[in-house]
């Protein structure tokens, strides 16, 4: 009977992390996952995205995106030396063991929590960011407020399970997104081994993929009783870069295994594309009343499309320009349109805009013109 029972009970276990995505041919062992292409946005396969969960250490991809903009913003620098607190030397799981009044810098710091996922040097961090953890935990809420995490609500900076501390799958992979535009944090998130204080404190990346899966650029695991194994992991192939999300998985090799599978679902499946602007097709464009006969357009930049892998050289663009214009004209109005199409199919547009203003013709226009042109005769 004892024995039925465990049977039972294991499986009861597996089942509840055990997921069948909507995508065909993914299998994997999450209780929560999502896949988003970085530039565009655009989710590729998401599972039970929207359900609240422990985040475990991936929090600290917003402590580290607010290091990152304190550091953007002039408030820290790399170098900026930080004496370790009482409260970031209490900090308990993955740390290197700060000593009360031990310095660090930012950079070095840096390294110990993105690398070797360090509470403690997380703590001290955000403590040079704020004074406090507690008001560290504030501008933590406040960038996820902005960011769009609706369901998200950090009650620290480490990921330690505590009541309340929650997020999405959806909300990580915004936050991770913003961390990646900061490309400086891939010189953290993309080491496999370091060592802090002369080589006697070895770093190890947490994350298994950064050694073993091409084109890696991190990004965080965690694992708490709570939380289960988590990972956020980005990757980037052939100028597009993934982020899956994972949550909830029952060890850490399943975890790999998820994230490994999404990251391997998108890059076989789909591709970015930016238009080429045909500036062949451009042309001045008279202009009637004006101080000049002509102006020229040109194009704003497009954005980028996700796309069914292989569809890439298929995109065509039409382009319309205005026949004519009246004075005056402002510089970057909108004078025509470029429509971006696929199969037939209009996927985007972009505008084409006056390169410089065309001030309307007047008595005193016209007598500076004739001034000038005569200048230029003498």
């Amino acid at each position: 009977m004892k024995k039925l029972l465990s049977t039972i009970l294991a499986f009861c276990i597996a089942f509840s992390f055990s997921v069948t995505a909507f995508a065909e041919g993914i299998s994997i062992s999450a209780k929560s996952a999502i896949l988003v292409e970085r530039s565009t946005g655009r989710v590729l396969f998401e599972y039970e995205a929207d359900k609240q969960m422990p985040p475990a250490s991936i929090t600290k991809i917003m402590t580290l995106l607010l290091v990152m903009e304190a550091i953007e913003s002039g408030k820290l620098s790399f170098e900026t030396e930080i004496t370790a607190s009482e409260h970031a030397c209490s900090m308990g799981g993955s740390q290197i063991w700060l000593e009360p009044g031990e310095i660090f810098t930012v950079h070095e710091l840096l390294k110990a929590a993105a690398i070797a996922s360090a509470n403690d040097a997380s703590v001290a961090l955000a403590e040079a960011v704020s004074g406090s953890e507690e008001a560290f935990v504030e501008l933590m809420n406040q960038k996820a407020a902005e960011l769009g995490m609706e369901k998200t609500v950090f009650k620290n900076c480490t990921g330690l399970d505590e009541e309340g501390h929650v997020s999405t799958a959806k909300d990580i992979a915004r936050m991770s997104a913003a961390l990646l535009s900061h490309e400086k944090i891939k010189e953290y998130s993309t080491v496999w081994m370091d060592s802090l204080r002369n080589g006697e404190t070895e770093l190890t990346n947490t994350n298994k993929l950064v050694r073993f899966y091409k084109g890696c650029t991190g990004l965080k695991t965690g694992s708490t009783d709570e939380a289960g194994c988590c990972l956020a992991a980005s990757a980037e192939r052939g100028g597009m870069e993934l982020v899956s999300v994972t949550l909830g998985s029952p060890n850490t090799d399943e975890r790999f295994a998820a994230g490994r599978k999404l990251l391997d679902y998108g890059f076989a499946n789909f591709a970015v594309a930016k238009p080429k602007p045909p500036v062949e097709e451009l042309r001045d464009i008279p202009v009637s009343h004006g101080v000049l006969d002509f102006i020229t357009p040109v194009f704003e930049e497009p954005e980028t499309y996700l796309l069914p892998k292989g569809q890439e050289e298929l995109v065509e663009q039409k382009v319309e320009l205005s026949e004519s214009l009246e004075a005056p004209i402002e510089k970057g109005q909108i004078v025509g349109k470029v429509t971006v199409s696929l199969g037939g199919g209009e996927i985007g547009s972009y505008n084409i805009i006056a390169k410089e203003a065309v001030e309307k013709m007047s008595f005193g226009a016209a007598l500076k013109i004739l001034f000038l042109e005569a200048v230029s005769t003498k």
